[in-house]
């Protein structure tokens, strides 16, 4: 917990300076791929796994350690090679949890959030899932168990071969040679976010791309279908919590919904998208027919809620940065206090990205909770410590989100809605 709270605090700051030369690198070449309001809801998103993982708030049925003390016929030693050897099959292992939670329903609502961007770029990379509380795919590290690669070197591995999936999540690095052969490439992966027919479900390797074309699933992007991105069912929100658990919630209402027991069981097995019979009719959902003529959600924001949003963004960074570089002192069980503080906070603020009229209400359950929180503690978790006047900062942070909150909703949107109605 406290380790890859560490782990964290050096790689946020690394990824927000690559986010941010993208952008400013976009705009001197005229194309710039990181519009803000995307990039804020895709940072809130890594922002709500990172808590989430710290925390951790996840439950492994079977650890990696039990399946090696019962089946490991050898015992290697952590050395170069033995890393090496563990990376490779983690990239297996990692292609075909990707791959599953492609092709089948339940699963396809802990990865939704990752493709539910309709931009590609380096931000998008974030969107990770905070709705997977169960890890149900350990038994595919059995060559790793078998082999005897010991759970250090497991544990080290698995979260870098993840942030070397950063970089690729990005259209300004076209095709790369040879190098195209062997790694996954932007061009391969701008392949596996685009919802065009022709790249559906493609291009499931994270490192090596020889596993598609191993297992048949590779698609080269072709110069005659540039890629759209998104997901054919659009989350319509850029509050990341919501869109966790949007496919979740269509499965649960269609479950309970289908007449026949069979269908109210076999539709969390089925292929993702699958719905009972007629239900498309009886209880349609959107859904994107034309990949190449729909509207992008939240495309005529102001600019004083596009920059409100980026400070609220940044603001919550620094909350997140103090909880993973104090979690030892913040201790038990406050730290889990703390993470749903910053929970209220992703939410309240995406939902005004949303111009919704409840974002003022959930704003004020967070002002009165941080409150309570200072009421209760005496400070914000310790930061007197570091800054006398560290409560007084806190509470005027809060006291004007709280104040902007209620402008917006109050005045913005209510002049908006109403110069929409007279046009």
């Amino acid at each position: 917990m406290e380790e890859y709270g560490k782990i964290l605090l050096f790689a946020m700051p690394f990824f927000l300076v690559l986010i941010i030369v993208e952008k400013i690198y976009g705009a001197y070449k005229g194309e710039d791929t990181v519009p803000l309001m995307d990039s804020v809801s895709s940072v809130s998103s890594g922002i709500t796994n990172a808590v989430k993982d710290v925390l951790g708030l996840s439950i492994t049925f079977i650890s990696y350690d039990w399946i090696l003390s019962k089946i490991a016929v050898f015992h290697l030693e952590a050395n170069v090679y033995t890393y090496i050897v563990a990376f490779i099959i983690i990239d297996f292992y990692g292609y075909w949890t990707h791959r599953i939670a492609h092709q089948v329903n339940f699963f396809w609502n802990k990865h939704a959030i990752h493709h539910s961007s309709e931009e590609f770029n380096l931000a998008c990379a974030l969107r990770q899932t905070v709705s997977s509380f169960v890890n149900l795919f350990t038994f595919l590290l059995i060559p790793a168990a078998i082999i005897g690669v010991p759970t250090s070197v497991i544990v080290i591995t698995l979260p870098i071969q993840l942030f070397l999936q950063f970089w690729y999540h990005t259209k300004h690095i076209k095709k790369m040679g040879f190098l195209e052969h062997i790694l996954v490439t932007p061009s391969h992966h701008r392949v596996h976010h685009a919802i065009n027919p022709e790249y559906i479900d493609k291009n499931h390797s994270q490192i090596f791309i020889i596993w598609d074309k191993l297992f048949h699933t590779f698609q080269e992007e072709l110069e005659t279908v540039p890629p759209v991105y998104g997901i054919t069912r659009p989350a319509q929100t850029w509050n990341p919590i919501r869109i966790n658990f949007q496919h979740l919630g269509l499965l649960i209402s269609d479950s309970w919904r289908a007449e026949n027991w069979k269908d109210k069981f076999t539709i969390w097995f089925k292929p993702t998208g699958w719905r009972p019979e007629n239900f498309e009719e009886k209880y349609p959902v959107n859904k994107i027919t034309n990949v190449y003529a729909f509207e992008k959600h939240g495309t005529n924001a102001s600019s004083k809620l596009i920059y409100w949003s980026v400070f609220q963004a940044l603001i919550s960074l620094l909350f997140v940065s103090f909880l993973f570089n104090n979690i030892a002192v913040i201790g038990l069980p406050s730290i889990f206090i703390y993470g749903l503080f910053i929970f209220l906070t992703i939410y309240s603020y995406t939902e005004l990205m949303d111009e919704s009229r409840f974002s003022v209400y959930w704003e004020t359950v967070r002002f009165l909770f941080g409150l309570g929180i200072m009421y209760y503690f005496g400070d914000w978790f310790g930061l007197n410590s570091l800054f006398s006047m560290g409560s007084y900062i806190v509470v005027s942070y809060l006291l004007l989100s709280l104040a902007m909150s209620i402008y917006f909703v109050s005045f913005e949107f209510k002049t908006k809605k109403a110069t929409l109605i007279n046009v």
